[in-house]
């Protein structure tokens, strides 16, 4: 089996469950504009691509690129002070996390979320617990561009072949792919393990405690 002593993840649908906070807050800046809310599962159907693809798709249809604009822009204006009390860490999340640190892995993160949203969440939630975090921002392109998993990866001062990525979607498993790294597909966020499968990732695991099986052990 192989073996790595460096795992990125993914941030939505990996580490931490946001939706029913992306949900709320999506509506709030929808009806703060004057435009009809959407339900859970169309949000659903939305995230996974950054903000901006998230609001494309959540304004009606026939909405003018500057609205467009206006309405990402709202989302991001509300969202510094937006309290995320419905987003949780994934059970034994944090405990794995502990372990692959006692173990001496490299820990990071690399989301589609704008770079300031990622470090307002992580540092809410799982202070200190990662080396590296980024999300998109000029230098960091949105996944599966590979540039910043490759970043992410040299920052940690690792490289691609000790290092496994680990997210829930298609184009987690690609920007893996595109950057030399392990694809290690989960089961429990926001797509279907059988569309992992069908990006070939390398493995697709049910739960946070099976990712030690593939971490090195503390030489």
């Amino acid at each position: 089996m192989n073996k790595f002593d460096t795992f990125v993840f993914d941030l939505d649908g990996t580490l931490l469950d946001t939706l029913p906070d992306l949900v709320v807050i999506t509506n709030r800046a929808l009806g703060e504009l004057g435009f009809p809310p959407r339900s859970h599962d169309e949000i659903l159907s939305y995230v996974g691509n950054g903000v901006r693809a998230l609001m494309c798709q959540a304004v009606p249809e026939g909405t003018s690129p500057e609205q467009t604009d206006a309405a990402m822009e709202h989302w991001k204006a509300l969202f510094p002070d937006y309290r995320n009390d419905l987003t949780k860490p994934y059970p034994h999340m944090r405990e794995t996390l502990a372990e692959l640190s006692a173990r001496g892995a490299k820990l990071g993160v690399l989301s589609n979320k704008f770079d300031a949203g990622v470090q307002q969440v992580m540092n809410q939630f799982m202070p200190g617990t990662f080396a590296v975090m980024h999300g998109e921002c000029d230098g960091i392109p949105r996944k599966p561009d590979p540039a910043g998993l490759l970043r992410t990866i040299e920052e940690l001062g690792s490289t691609p072949a000790r290092t496994a990525y680990v997210g829930d979607s298609p184009g987690d498993v690609k920007v893996a792919q595109n950057a030399g790294a392990f694809a290690i597909g989960v089961s429990w966020g926001y797509h279907h393990a059988d569309e992992l499968r069908a990006a070939q990732a390398n493995v697709v695991i049910d739960s946070p405690e099976e990712l030690l099986r593939f971490a090195s052990e503390r030489s």
